[in-house]
Parts: structure tokens; C-alpha cells; sequence
């Protein structure tokens, strides 16, 4: 699903207005926003919506409308406002609110009745909104924040630049935030993510062609459905190599670890033989941790010999993984080098590859390879130093421009960026900030090049999934979740519940 900037979401909606008519949107838009107001909702208090002027309010009284449960509903609005910036919708959902029995109040919002509600709806000014905040927004965000109350933000909570994620001084700290048409960029990136709270989008039929040629750059979000598309079905006539055969060149003396973990995140992602290459004081680590899988050694102080031992496993391999917990030597940068420019294998780079290819960036520019740099691995390798607050998108996009190598900047918001497009993984929790995890995910990556994805497509399914699965060994294990706890979670977290379409969960 598109991630759009406040430009590309006027010329979608503007699109959708001209098919479907400004008032048959808003009642859909009322109806998916009713749909959620009990699940976030506390207690048996007023569900309270306070309604900007222009259609983000009409979308407060849209869902009041619509909302069929037994809560007491009210709405604040300032009536001159809305005469002034009427529209037909708004007109239609506000005399629907009335007939509902929704309680209009006049501007400013009472502090009683917002501290004892059971859920606000921030309808103050969505998609349309620029920083720094007017007095009167400013003030009602300031009520919203005073009140202590669960909030659900219509389309993008009041204060967050909903193209930059930028926050502004007031700012709504949602607990939820529901999208209306496409999920907004802005609510996606820091900061805006963490005051947008769980995200949801209501496609209502709006379709991504209509924002083709405005703004830069084309940004994609990945839902449950999509992600569940992407990952490869093994068929009933699979066998172990074709169900998925990587090759990890991975550890070392001194960090076996790391090659176990990511033997386990490729094992766990469903690859059906898995072939770790290590150096031979690693062997004993690895034989004792490793009981499916393959370890097979090569004499590190011999590079040359090494990448010939290498690629001769390849032969009946399908991808590989290169870097974890390998060395800074001189030694393992011919190995990296060697192997990844000497077989035409899908690769994925992470940890110690990234020091040694550095160098020869232009040499893979046509290799289907993908490189998964944390902040400050991707700060040497990029060549451009420290990334400032703001600077990730920009600077990742920058990136892949000029090498045209698929890149995985991992952080609070990964993001993944291929040659025309970039994705922005909505999955993850803080659990995953723990040693090892980022092998784990170049295991599953790994895997998912072995069973025919793209280095583009297994990259953005492999980020998606290790969030889901980070959630999911948090779910079960509240403090303290190890990066083994990951890798065995990628099952069930490869699970998707039966999708509706109407409403999608984003993150």
C-alpha cells in the first residue's frame, strides 16, 4: 500500500471525490472510524470527538453517526467555523449526527467531560495541517493532551507534519491513528510514529495511480495481506534444497555466535538445507549449537584457498548471507570480496561484509544484492558521516541513487529502499534491541532469496516479519527476550488472520 505525503493524499482524495462524490467517502470513512472507537475506548463514559473546521471535523461527526454502541456521544465544534468551511459531507454527516442522537457543544471542549471520556476523537485538523499550529488548534491539542483520555486520531494526529513526521510544539499523542484513503508518510517516520500511536487505514476504494507525478518520492507500507502474498508457498513435491538452500558465511573465532543465529533465522524462515561456511576454530561452536544444519570450514589465513572452498558450495546453493560476526582483517575483506563478486548468487550483506565492501560499491551495482546496515555501519559505508534527526529518508534515498544497491537501514522505523521505491516497515518493537537479533533477520532474508524473492521484495517481507516476530516473543516473554527467542517465533509470526479489506491494521 502507498505511503503518501499531504500533496499525493489531496490528488488521491481529490480523484476519489470526483468517482465516488465527497459525502458517499465520508460515510465510509465514519463507518471504518466507528468500527475501532470500543476497541480503544475505557470504561462506560462519552465517546467525545472535537471537530476541526473542514472535513477532517465532518469526519469526527461522520463517526459519531455511525457509531451504533451504547456510549454517549458528544461532539465539540465551533459553529462559525463550520458554516465557513461547510461542505456538502460535512453537512450531511452533521445532520446525520444530530439525528443519531450525537450532543453538539460549542467550542472550547469542557476539561470535565474530556477527562472522563472513554475515548476522544482528534477530527481537529488532519492531513491539511501546517506547523507551527494556530492558537485555537494549539489550544484544543493542549485540552486533548490535559484530558488523560485514550485518543483516536482521525487521519493523522493534530501537530504531526504529515509528510515529514516532524513534531510541532502541540502535539496529540494518539493511541491510535486511522488513516483515511492511504496511510500518511509523515505518521510512519520518526517522530511522528511514536505519536501516532497503532495505526490503521481505511482504504475506502482510493486507489495509488491518482498521486502518479506529484511530489518524490513513491513510498510503499506493507500490510498484513501484501506481506502474506510475498512469502513463497513451498509446494507438496518440494524437496530440502528446493524448498530453500542458503549458504551463511558467517563467524568466526571469536564470534561463532553470530553464524548460529543466523543459521537459526534462515532454518526457522523455512529454508529447507542451510550450509554454514566458518573458519575453522569457529567448527566446535557451531557442531554443538547446530544440528540440522551443515558447517563446513575453510583456513582463514589462507583467503585465496578460502574463497575457492566457498564457492564450490555454492553449486548447490541459492542465495547467501555474508558477514556476521566475521572479522575486520585484511583476510576476511578477500573473502567477503571474493565470494560476493565471484558467484552470481542473490546476496545479503550485514555486519562485518559491510566494512570490507565499502571500497567496491560501484563493482555490485548490477548484483542482486541487498546490504542491511544499522545507523552507524551505514554512516561509514554511505561515505557522508553521522545521519542527523530527520536525515534517514533523505539520506538512504540518496544512497541507492547513486550505488543502485537495494539498502536496509535498520532503526526505530526501517526503512528499505530499491531503485524507484522506497518501503517503510511499520513492524518492530523495542524487544528486537538486543545482540544478535539483526542476524536472525539476515538468515530469514537470506532464505527468502533462496525461494526466488528479489533482493528488494525479501528484504522488505524479511524486515516486515522479524517485527511481527519481535511482537510476538514479546508477547510471550515480557522482559528479557534474546535474539533466539526471534528466530523461533518467525512461525507463528508468518501467520496472518484473515484480512478485511475495509480496514486494514498497519501497524
Amino acid at each position: 500500500m502507498r505511503a503518501v505525503t499531504a500533496a499525493q493524499m489531496r490528488a488521491i482524495d481529490a480523484a476519489a471525490v470526483a468517482r465516488h462524490g465527497e459525502v458517499a467517502l465520508m460515510r465510509a470513512a465514519g463507518d471504518a472510524i466507528a468500527r475501532l472507537i470500543d476497541r480503544y475506548a475505557r470504561g462506560d463514559g462519552a465517546v467525545v470527538a472535537i471537530a476541526g473546521p473542514g472535513n477532517n471535523g465532518g469526519d469526527a461527526y461522520a463517526a459519531l453517526a455511525s457509531y451504533d454502541g451504547k456510549r454517549r456521544r458528544v461532539i465539540f465544534a465551533d459553529a462559525a467555523a463550520s458554516v465557513r468551511h461547510d461542505s456538502e459531507a460535512r453537512r450531511d454527516a452533521r445532520e446525520r449526527a444530530r439525528v443519531a442522537g450525537v450532543e453538539e457543544r460549542p467550542f472550547p471542549p469542557d476539561a470535565a467531560t474530556l477527562r472522563y471520556a472513554a475515548l476522544v476523537l482528534d477530527g481537529v485538523l488532519g492531513v491539511n495541517a501546517r506547523l507551527p499550529l494556530d492558537a485555537r488548534s494549539a489550544a484544543l491539542v493542549d485540552a486533548i493532551a490535559a484530558s488523560g483520555a485514550p485518543v483516536l486520531a482521525l487521519d493523522v494526529p493534530t501537530g504531526i507534519d504529515p509528510t515529514t513526521g516532524a513534531l510541532g510544539q502541540h502535539v496529540v499523542r494518539a493511541n491510535a491513528t486511522i488513516a483515511l484513503g492511504r496511510p500518511k508518510l509523515g505518521c510512519l517516520l520518526e517522530s511522528g510514529r511514536d505519536a501516532a500511536g497503532e495505526q490503521w487505514c481505511a482504504p475506502l476504494g482510493m486507489r495509488d495511480g491518482d498521486a502518479h507525478g506529484i511530489d518524490d518520492p513513491h513510498t510503499d507500507v506493507l500490510t498484513p495481506a501484501e506481506f502474506a502474498a510475498l512469502l513463497p508457498a513451498r509446494s507438496d513435491e518440494s524437496d530440502k534444497r528446493s524448498a530453500g538452500a542458503p549458504l551463511i558465511v558467517a563467524g568466526s573465532t571469536q564470534f561463532p555466535g553470530a553464524a548460529v543465529l543466523c543459521a537459526w533465522g534462515a532454518a526457522r524462515a523455512g529454508a529447507g538445507y542451510v550450509t554454514v561456511a566458518a573458519p575453522e576454530g569457529a567448527a566446535a561452536a557451531l557442531r554443538a549449537h547446530l544440528v540440522e544444519q551443515v558447517v563446513v570450514t575453510y583456513d582463514e589465513r589462507d583467503p585465496d584457498a578460502a574463497v575457492q572452498t566457498i564457492l564450490g558450495l555454492t553449486n548447490r546453493c541459492d542465495s547467501i548471507a555474508i558477514g556476521p560476526g566475521l572479522g575486520l582483517s585484511d583476510a576476511f575483506g578477500t573473502i567477503v570480496n571474493g565470494v560476493i563478486g565471484g558467484s552470481d548468487l542473490p546476496v545479503v550483506a550485514d555486519a562485518s561484509a559491510l566494512y570490507h565492501l565499502a571500497k567496491r560499491l560501484n563493482a555490485y551495482r548490477d548484483k542482486p544484492l541487498v546490504i542491511t546496515p544499522h545507523a552507524g555501519e551505514f554512516a561509514r559505508i554511505s561515505g557522508k558521516g553521522t545521519i542527523a534527526p530527520g536525515e534517514r529518508f533523505a539520506r538512504v534515498r540518496a544512497f541507492v541513487d547513486e550505488h543502485g544497491i537495494a539498502t536496509l537501514l535498520k532503526g526505530r522505523t526501517t526503512l528499505i529502499a530499491g531503485r524507484d521505491v522506497t518501503h517503510v516497515n511499520p513492524t518492530g518493537t523495542n524487544a528486537l534491541a538486543t545482540a544478535g537479533t539483526g542476524d536472525v533477520l539476515t538468515g530469514a532474508i537470506a532464505t527468502l532469496l533462496a525461494q526466488g524473492l528479489s533482493p528488494l521484495d525479501a528484504a522488505r517481507a524479511g524486515a516486515y516479519w522479524h517485527g511481527r516476530a519481535g511482537h510476538a516473543a514479546q508477547a510471550r516473554r515480557k522482559r528479557g527476550v534474546i535474539a533466539r527467542d526471534v528466530a523461533d517465533a518467525l512461525g507463528e509470526a508468518s501467520v496472518v488472520e484473515p484480512h478485511d479489506a475495509t480496514l486494514v491494521r498497519i501497524s
